[in-house]
């Protein structure tokens, strides 16, 4: 598939935006930090920032952007419409738990519970986000039971990245808290990886005979292209990356979103003040160069079956 960069930026963003609502309804129900209005206007003008930004630009990928509204009628049979409505909803208690944290400085009793509901929509959100492809049976890789897993996973991951190293700089937190967030990057990645092992062992879904029904003939090949030039199916959905190639970004990805961030965030569990900052940015940008190789790869290695009718032996 074509590595779209709108819905590549709207996944991170938007997942990582989610995913620091979800700690900081963490952190206000265990007392892990004392709100605050740096605090609350930083955390909340960049969580909502990133989920703001990442779903305008998803918008940017539609043929017709001003009809993107007509996409929340298909709530019944559409994961994307699912999504659309989640992340709506999500901003109601959103906006109340920034009431609650900003301007009466309290997480106590009902603004906890609308922090705790703002989480869990948060969520919500972003499992709606993974099944949006983990639904889409015409691309085999994306099916695999661990993408919505993975999703949830990477949003917590980069979600705790940018809540530690905001905090790191505004302070006070108990700097133990960025062990969670090296333990959630590992279990990330750990899926990952799992998802790396899965595809590239997976067994054919379908086959150049099974699409055209001529396998009882025996084996199908091309006589003659389609199309004497590419055509809108070829360019967004034979996208085709070297199998070198992607190794190569593979180890990149695990190494900048992996090792440094968890290696970061147990150092940062370790030390305080300006030596913490230090460490939070290095994990934060590691984190941020690492989702974003892992989830353009995620686009780039997937094939459409519709390119079994364009020279592909098998999907």
């Amino acid at each position: 598939m074509h590595p779209a960069y709108s819905v590549i930026f709207f996944t991170t963003a938007s997942g990582a935006g989610y995913g620091m609502l979800v700690w900081l309804a963490i952190l206000a129900a265990t007392n892990a930090v004392s709100p605050s209005l740096a605090s609350g206007v930083t955390i909340f003008v960049v969580a909502l920032g990133l989920i703001t930004s990442g779903l305008l630009s998803s918008t940017f990928h539609l043929g017709h952007p001003e009809r993107a509204w007509r996409a929340l009628s298909q709530w019944r049979s559409s994961w994307l419409s699912r999504e659309g409505i989640a992340a709506i909803v999500t901003y109601i208690p959103a906006l109340l738990f920034a009431l609650g944290w900003i301007v009466f400085a309290s997480v106590d009793g009902n603004w906890r519970i609308v922090g705790l509901i703002t989480g869990l929509m948060a969520l919500v959100t972003v499992a709606c986000t993974g099944m949006i492809y983990a639904s889409l049976k015409a691309i085999p890789r994306w099916t695999d039971a661990t993408v919505v897993p993975i999703y949830l996973a990477f949003a917590l991951s980069s979600g705790g990245a940018l809540i530690i190293t905001v905090l790191a700089i505004l302070g006070p937190l108990t700097s133990q808290w960025a062990w969670l967030v090296a333990l959630a990057t590992a279990l990330a990645w750990a899926l990952k990886l799992l998802y790396w092992h899965r595809i590239d062992n997976a067994a054919p879904v379908a086959t150049a005979e099974s699409a055209t029904g001529l396998g009882h003939l025996g084996t199908v090949r091309q006589l003659e292209a389609p199309h004497s030039g590419e055509n809108y199916i070829m360019r967004e959905m034979g996208f085709q990356i070297a199998r070198k190639h992607a190794a190569r970004l593979r180890m990149i990805a695990l190494l900048f979103g992996g090792a440094i961030p968890i290696l970061a965030f147990i150092v940062a569990g370790f030390v305080g003040g300006p030596a913490l900052m230090i460490v939070a940015l290095a994990g934060l940008a590691g984190t941020v160069v690492g989702v974003l190789l892992e989830r353009w790869l995620f686009f780039a290695e997937a094939q459409h079956a519709a390119m079994l009718f364009y020279g592909a032996k098998a999907v």
